[in-house]
């Protein structure tokens, strides 16, 4: 591997600039507020953009451009899933769960809220939900150490191992020192660096096959079926694939942007950004996977290391069509995918060891200055466990990601959803949701039900068992007084 090799030039100068703006937002984390939720200041543009970052992991640029490189359009369906969740998730949770968290407590983590909410003085809500997302965030965590170290590994040809410290050391180094300003300064800068990616490698695949009439046909006559977007589906195929987008409702590392608006005004212009960059990626993703069939069609040749792994459609086509400096950047993309959900969800499982456990449990008095070093230091130790985890890399954590998105979908989407919009919800109410949706998801997973997708299942039953445990009691006065306060400011302000 040479020193003057232009794409781990860019790597290089990538990550330091990342870093920089860890040791930038060190200097505006004063207390565990500023730390965890960046003290609640992020405009509408940081909020957009960090949101769509930290939800789009590695998988935009590897995994579904190879779904699509190998069947066509028919695996585009989890694409439009994951948009009309996002879509309702903003319109529905993401303004009234910023104002019903200052409401309740101001909390600043998902089971603190939980907790004030419903009024929970035993801690069993804040204990399972902290529980639940340290369990399904450190397999989360591993997933994205491997794909970062299998960046590195086929970019620059080290071994798994230094690849693993590698791809994992600029992460936590930023996360560590800056919190959660750092996180989301830095996730801006990755969605942006995304989405350029994302919308010009497409563009030069078209021009290098000829424009779109001729790629089209080119398409065509690999395999006329890869426009039919119903190819070798059925019904719950489709609703599973489409199904993805309920977990939006229950993503921690997605929920806390919201919670972080400086206002609920900034919450309506952050969507409309927001999901405008979210449309275009999932496009360039899906052109960049198809219009990839033309161009190794016409190029046997090269298309060896594709055929190999589909998931390289992305990697190869950045390598193949751009000057080395060009295609150091766009592979700087696939970095900073991984690189922006891996942060997120470092920084939630800090938050929930630090607000959720410590704080709470151990040193109720303890300093702001103490709490934000102790997460400092959370960071490390799930960064730790994480790497333990991925250190082999023939392990099953990637396939594990579904099953956490699933997980975190089902056992938290409807509490969150339904906790900000119905007001007699009640404490047992939630916590039968966290426990039916959970409990779902694992049966419904190991008995390969019907071969529908488990996030289904879970949401439905955690709805309906939220829905009548909450009847057959009745909330407080102050969590109805509460919920009216929170509701009239949303009212008031969007």
């Amino acid at each position: 591997m040479s020193v003057s090799n232009p794409t781990l030039i860019t790597f290089v100068i990538y990550i330091a600039a990342m870093v920089l703006i860890g040791l930038m937002a060190y200097r505006s984390t004063n207390n565990l507020s500023d730390y965890i939720l960046g003290g609640r200041s992020l405009g509408s543009v940081v909020t957009a953009l960090s949101a769509g970052a930290s939800d789009m992991s590695g998988w935009l640029l590897m995994g579904l451009p190879g779904a699509i490189y190998m069947s066509g359009l028919s695996e585009s369906w989890i694409a439009i899933g994951l948009i009309v969740g996002a879509y309702l998730n903003w319109l529905f949770v993401a303004g009234r769960l910023r104002v019903q968290t200052e409401h309740n407590g101001d909390a600043l983590t998902l089971p603190d809220y939980f907790s004030s909410r419903f009024e929970d003085k035993s801690g069993l809500l804040r204990i399972i939900s902290a529980v639940v997302i340290l369990v399904f965030f450190t397999i989360y965590c591993a997933s994205g150490i491997v794909a970062g170290a299998r960046l590195f590994e086929s970019t620059f040809g080290m071994s798994y191992e230094t690849a693993l410290w590698a791809g994992a050391a600029a992460t936590i180094a930023y996360t560590f020192v800056g919190g959660f300003l750092a996180v989301s300064w830095t996730d801006t800068v990755q969605a942006t660096l995304m989405i350029f990616a994302l919308i010009l490698t497409p563009i030069i695949v078209l021009l290098a096959t000829g424009g779109i009439d001729t790629t089209f046909l080119a398409i065509e006559a690999k395999n006329p079926d890869n426009f039919n977007m119903l190819k070798n589906t059925s019904f719950i195929g489709i609703i599973s694939l489409m199904g993805w987008g309920l977990g939006y409702f229950g993503q921690p590392h997605i929920l806390a942007r919201f919670m972080a608006a400086d206002s609920v005004k900034s919450i309506a212009n952050a969507r409309r950004i927001s999901m405008t960059w979210m449309i275009l990626c999932l496009g360039g993703t899906v052109a960049v996977g198809f219009f990839g069939i033309a161009y190794f069609s016409a190029h046997p040749e090269v298309a060896g290391p594709v055929n190999e792994n589909h998931e390289r459609v992305f990697i190869e086509l950045a390598k193949l069509l751009f000057n080395p400096w060009i295609a150091g950047v766009l592979l700087s993309a696939i970095l900073a995918a991984v690189m922006s959900t891996l942060s997120c969800q470092l920084l939630v499982c800090s938050s929930a060891l630090t607000e959720d456990f410590y704080k709470t449990f151990l040193r109720k008095n303890a300093s702001q200055v103490e709490l934000v070093w102790v997460g400092r230091a959370m960071v490390l130790l799930v960064a730790l466990i994480a790497i333990a985890m991925a250190a082999n890399p023939n392990n099953r954590v990637l396939g594990l990601v579904s099953y956490a998105w699933a997980g975190f979908g089902a056992a938290f989407g409807p509490v969150v959803l339904i906790s900000v919009i119905w007001k007699q919800m009640t404490r047992n109410g939630a916590l039968a949701g966290i426990l039916v949706g959970a409990i779902t998801v694992i049966v419904w997973k190991h008995f390969e039900l019907l071969g529908l997708y488990e996030i289904i299942p879970g949401f439905i039953f955690a709805s309906l068992a939220i829905y009548i445990v909450s009847k057959l009691g009745a909330p407080t006065a102050g969590m109805i007084e509460r919920f009216d306060a929170a509701e009239k400011d949303y009212n008031l302000n969007k």
